[in-house]
């Protein structure tokens, strides 16, 4: 293990375990309640936390393509993140209720923009600093090591050694920043090759949207990973199947927490190493496997009614593993196909397109309720499905790692 792959290692487990910490979709949420922030602005936080993370992409990529050093755009991201999180965690001890909640959702706006720019230059950088073979590897163990130590932190809340309290949960938010802080001074230390001819990068945006015009194999990558948001927009209905019992509140959460780590902790780095041997497979395999879990859901949802929250956490575990493998094999596929030295700009296209398609997925929802929860899963597998036919028509990207293995 060189010393560029440990620096990754080191900084992408630092910032996923403070994501897990700072959890819009559970942690926030939760907080804005108790400090008695308005629905209105709990409403506002995934829908800020998505599109902030993913519509700027595009423009951020400007900037990072000319740029010689492409580190310095994360570690920054980085390091706002956790100034955005320190802000967060002080607006909820010392303002009150709704100024408060303001303060959260205009700090969390700002923390999307900042992971962003994350997102937006770390596949350059990884590409230019780790070799084919073990980039997926990268984010899969540093996905399990920061899945263990969120399910340590839900363990220790669902038992009551951590009080589920505004001033508890505020701490463990600012931990997140100071988590974040170190993930950007890490990373900056890694030893990243110069681009220099980052200047001559044709920065229009008829420029940045050549790879979807020109390239083929990216408008396949992106009609596989459009369809395959059906893993990441599934689990809220999922846990819609219970609500005739009354598992969908607040005493099934931690089931569904643990359901949701365990299937992390299980399966990353598995799907990473699987990445690494050829993510157009991950990526077949992963949809369907999405498609299976969430067909049997919705049949089980039409004959047998509301379900149990013990199916529904199965539901989100297979879901979840299924979803992991999605994350490994769109982020390791993008990595190793050709870009012609774009890959900041590749990685910026498909990001704000994605972003604009999870916009339109908020109208399932409304689908559901209007014709159940089992209409839109059967919308979502039909989705999960078809990609597996767009993903076949992928490249082998990782070809010439076979090539070069000894057992080939």
């Amino acid at each position: 293990m060189d010393r560029a792959y440990r620096i990754h290692l080191a900084s992408l487990t630092l910032t996923k375990m403070a994501d897990g910490m700072i959890d819009p979709k559970l942690v926030l949420a939760w907080l804005l309640n108790a400090i008695g922030a308005s629905g209105v602005l709990i409403g506002l936080l995934v829908p800020v936390r998505e599109a902030g993370a993913l519509l700027p992409q595009l423009l951020l990529a400007r900037s990072i393509q000319r740029a010689p050093l492409r580190k310095y755009f994360w570690a920054m991201g980085a390091a706002v993140q956790g100034l955005a999180a320190l802000g967060m965690a002080a607006a909820a001890v010392f303002l009150p209720g709704n100024v408060a909640g303001w303060v959260i959702v205009g700090l969390l706006a700002v923390l999307a923009v900042a992971r962003s720019a994350c997102s937006a230059s770390y596949k350059d950088i990884l590409a230019r600093t780790v070799e084919k073979g073990a980039r997926g590897k990268v984010s899969g163990s540093a996905g399990t090591l920061a899945a263990i130590a969120v399910f340590a932190f839900a363990i220790l809340l669902s038992i009551g050694w951590l009080p589920r309290e505004p001033m508890v949960i505020s701490g463990a938010i600012a931990v997140a920043g100071v988590l974040w802080l170190l993930g950007a001074v890490t990373f900056s230390t890694l030893k990243e090759p110069r681009d220099d001819s980052a200047s001559d990068a044709d920065v229009s945006i008829a420029g940045l949207m050549r790879p979807l015009r020109e390239d083929p194999e990216f408008r396949y990558y992106i009609a596989t990973r459009a369809q395959l948001i059906s893993t990441a927009l599934a689990p809220p209905f999922l846990v819609m199947l219970g609500s005739g019992n009354g598992d969908a509140g607040l005493g099934n959460l931690g089931l569904l927490v643990l359901a949701s780590s365990i299937a992390s902790i299980a399966s990353s780095y598995v799907w990473g190493a699987l990445s690494d041997w050829s993510s157009r497979q991950t990526l077949m395999l992963a949809g369907a496997l999405s498609g299976v879990t969430l067909i049997t859901a919705a049949i089980i949802g039409f004959l047998a009614g509301a379900e149990a929250g013990l199916l529904i956490a199965a539901y989100v575990f297979v879901s979840q593993i299924a979803y992991q493998g999605v994350r490994a094999g769109r982020k390791t596929h993008l990595t190793d196909m050709d870009s012609d030295g774009q890959k900041s700009v590749y990685t910026a296209l498909s990001n704000t397109l994605i972003g604009a398609f999870l916009l339109l997925g908020g109208i399932l929802g409304a689908i559901a309720d209007v014709a159940g929860a089992e209409i839109v899963l059967v919308v979502l597998s039909g989705l999960s499905f078809s990609a597996i036919f767009s993903a076949y028509r992928l490249s082998e990207v990782q070809a010439d790692v076979h090539e070069e293995s000894p057992s080939s």
